[in-house]
């Protein structure tokens, strides 16, 4: 570009302007009226819309040129086109144009050259007098005099942008600049605004075309291969030993799912839909590392969509939550602790008030002052939902029926308030002493440990307010911490556990007391996301128990449970049941029902444990036997009795060790009592008769030897006790005396 006048160079004075030219141009203007408009058209071609209020403008304009003097130019100023024409530049009212568009004007610095000659401020005053301005149209009469100013001056570009005819129209060497920007900014605002909307509808109309087009036919191209045929399968067995790509696989996943969500459309010419999902299950097999029996279970119980999001977010673990203890500290001053020790963590949510999550440690969490002070423990988000539901109260009498590691039972602890009563029961002996050691340190003080098969305790004990059932299931919800149940659970597990979950249940609604005026609620979770678990256990309960219905658990999140799966129906209740699952709800996969019970359990009820009547002689036999009395037994002498003189024997050499140990001698005791010695010999000869004799008899045959030397001894001994009581009778009358 050239040296503008901003740079401060500029321009020479023009040439004079030949008046002939432009008297001529003048008194042609009005016989070219009706000519004007197909200039006009031609310039704003693009807008395609012209009022008729132009026209009589066009009239009043070329009326008051006319009536100008002829051939003179107003101050005897050259016209700004002929300044155009000199410096020999076709676009120069495109360049005036730009300038104005970003409010710089260079009129101040050579306002000489930037004025229109035709265009005096009386004459504007006359022309404009009594018309309304608007739009795009406002300044089409005098756009059009630049036009003939354009072809007077031999100018080869006829077509003109009508933003140029807008500014050269208006513009005036007496007018003030600034009051010309802000008028042709106004009336710029409304037509360029709807230029640009139509032309971006247009626009983004067309793309959305475009990409429509294309992702449907990438769509159909990429899916076609998708499904393998089934002389490849078969082909395909040698090679299968080698590393599967992972990547390719990962991609024919989410595209299989793609097609599965709209199969009509994406969906191969003669391939059905169990083609695909048979080929989705292997892939996902090989990807993620199940077995076939159990990617089968558990895709059927989800869309598509959202069972890769459940196999992905397997593959991810859980946050680290802990759970505050109550009974010790408020959770804010936990926060604050371990905010102080480098942990970053926040709360696990609204729904719940002791939970923290933890996002990094530069501790161990499990060996911090405050976990050692019981302050806190280590517990998954998803324990949290059965002791909620559970609700217990103040001084009820709970039974958590498979403890251990001890997170519900302190939980319920903490929410009792260390009142009522707590039996905290596991089968698992070892997995108990994990349970005693977290009840010490967390201060709990309202529980008592036991250890007994669960399906027992309706007649070990009974009559609670409330019981938690956290039955023994196969794990398919916490996946992401146990990777072995991918490959270890097969179809003979989902038969087992269901049955012992079944049993149990029936015991934890056998042990609650229905007239508990606060309670009579029995909760039942599991860790797991499998129907035979979960609605199945449930259904079966409330089959078997008419005693008993499911009620709200007062979770404020999570799905409701199936009432229909795979053409099962289920009672309409289950909807009160929720289920948890990680890709959803961030946390571990779980389930949780609640239960009421309204009476007593029906006489012909099923037992809850069926195999109790046959092993019901064998647990009898040793109890008759512990509870026979003891008074009975002498009476009887079936066991041969008691011999009264040995007891007093050992009875006798009890009392005289106790003496020792306190430092007095027992036959010295025995002589101040009785001066003779008598009682002193009569004991220790029924002791020779009992004990001594009897071994002498066995040695040697030679008895007569041993009472000999015992006698000696005796006489011995009584010589000396005698010598040493006498000294000290006397050393007490002598105290006396004195």
């Amino acid at each position: 570009m050239g040296v503008g006048r901003r740079m401060g160079k500029k321009q020479g004075v023009p040439a004079p302007l030949d008046e002939s030219a432009v008297t001529r141009k003048r008194k042609n203007l009005p016989e070219k009226e009706e000519e004007a408009p197909k200039k006009r058209r031609r310039g704003r071609g693009k807008e395609g819309k012209k009022t008729e209020a132009v026209k009589p403008l066009k009239a009043t304009a070329a009326v008051s040129s006319s009536k100008q003097g002829k051939g003179k130019v107003p101050n005897g100023k050259p016209a700004k086109v002929e300044k155009s024409k000199v410096n020999g530049s076709k676009n120069a009212p495109k360049a005036s144009l730009l300038e104005d568009e970003d409010g710089i004007s260079d009129v101040e610095d050579d306002a000489s050259n930037d004025g229109d000659a035709i265009d005096d401020p009386d004459v504007l005053e006359d022309r404009f007098d009594g018309i309304k301005f608007g739009g795009l149209d406002a300044l089409g009469s005098a756009s059009e005099d630049e036009e003939e100013d354009d072809d007077f001056l031999d100018s080869a570009d006829d077509v003109m942008d009508s933003e140029e005819e807008k500014i050269t129209g208006m513009w005036s060497e007496d007018e003030d600049d600034e009051d010309a920007e802000e008028k042709l900014t106004a009336a710029n605002i409304a037509g360029l605004s709807q230029q640009l909307d139509e032309q971006y509808e247009d626009e983004e109309a067309e793309a959305d075309a475009e990409r429509e087009d294309e992702i449907l036919q990438t769509n159909i191209a990429g899916d076609r291969p998708k499904v393998v045929e089934d002389d490849e399968d078969e082909e395909g067995g040698g090679p299968s030993l080698l590393a599967p790509d992972l990547q390719l696989l990962r991609s024919r996943i989410t595209d299989t799912v793609r097609v599965l969500e709209d199969f009509a459309k994406l969906a191969e010419k003669g391939r059905s839909r169990a083609e695909y999902t048979k080929q989705l299950l292997k892939d996902i097999c090989s990807y993620y590392g199940y077995s076939a029996f159990l990617a089968e279970k558990l895709f059927n119980l989800f869309h598509p969509r959202e069972a890769f999001e459940f196999f992905e977010a397997n593959e991810k673990a859980r946050p680290v939550v802990i759970r505050t203890n109550t009974l010790r500290t408020h959770r804010r001053e936990l926060a604050q602790a371990l905010s102080n020790r480098g942990v970053s963590l926040q709360p696990v949510g609204k729904w719940s008030k002791v939970g923290l999550q933890i996002f990094e440690s530069q501790v161990p969490l499990g060996a911090t002052p405050e976990y050692l002070a019981g302050h806190y423990i280590l517990q998954a988000a998803s324990s949290f939902l059965p002791v909620m539901a559970l609700a217990p109260q103040e001084h009820e009498r709970v039974l958590d029926m498979a403890a251990a590691p001890g997170g519900k039972t302190t939980y319920i602890a903490a929410l009792m308030k260390n009142t009522g009563c707590i039996f905290a029961n596991d089968s698992n002996k070892q997995r108990a002493k994990g349970l005693i050691g977290n009840i010490h340190r967390l201060g709990v003080k309202n529980t008592i440990v036991c250890n007994y098969s669960a399906l027992e305790f309706p007649k070990v004990i009974g009559g609670f307010d409330r019981v938690l059932l956290d039955a023994p299931c196969s794990g398919t919800g916490v996946i992401a911490k146990d990777a072995s149940v991918k490959t270890n659970k097969t179809e003979k597990d989902f038969l087992r556990l269901p049955h012992l979950q079944k049993q149990l249940l029936l015991s934890a609604i056998d042990s609650v007391d229905h007239a508990s005026k606060t309670g009579g609620y029995i909760v039942y979770s599991t860790c797991s996301v499998t129907v035979e678990e979960n609605e199945e256990v449930v259904q079966y309960a409330l089959n078997r128990r008419t005693n008993v219905k499911l009620v709200s658990t007062g979770l404020v999140f999570g799905r409701e449970g199936y009432t229909s799966y795979m053409g099962k129906k289920f009672h309409a209740s289950l909807n009160e049941t929720r289920r948890y699952y990680p890709h959803s709800h961030n946390v571990d996969g779980f389930f949780v029902a609640k239960f009421k019970k309204m009476g007593p359990t029906p006489k012909n009820a099923v037992p809850s444990n069926p195999n109790a009547a046959k092993t019901k002689p064998k647990v009898q036999e040793p109890e008759v036997v512990d509870r026979t009395p003891v008074g009975a037994e002498e009476d009887e002498d079936e066991f041969g009795g008691f011999d009264d003189e040995e007891d007093e024997m050992y009875i006798e050499r009890g009392r005289r060790a106790a003496m020792r140990k306190k430092g007095i001698d027992p036959r010295a005791a025995a002589k101040g009592k009785k001066d003779d010695g008598e009682v002193d010999g009569e004991v220790d000869g029924k002791s020779e008769e009992k004990v001594g004799k009897k071994p002498d008899e066995k040695v040697n045959g030679k008895p007569e030897g041993k009472t000999e030397v015992n006698g000696n001894a005796k006489s011995k001994a009584a010589s000396k006790i005698n010598g040493t009581t006498k000294t000290l009778k006397a050393s007490k009358k002598s105290k006396k005396s004195s």
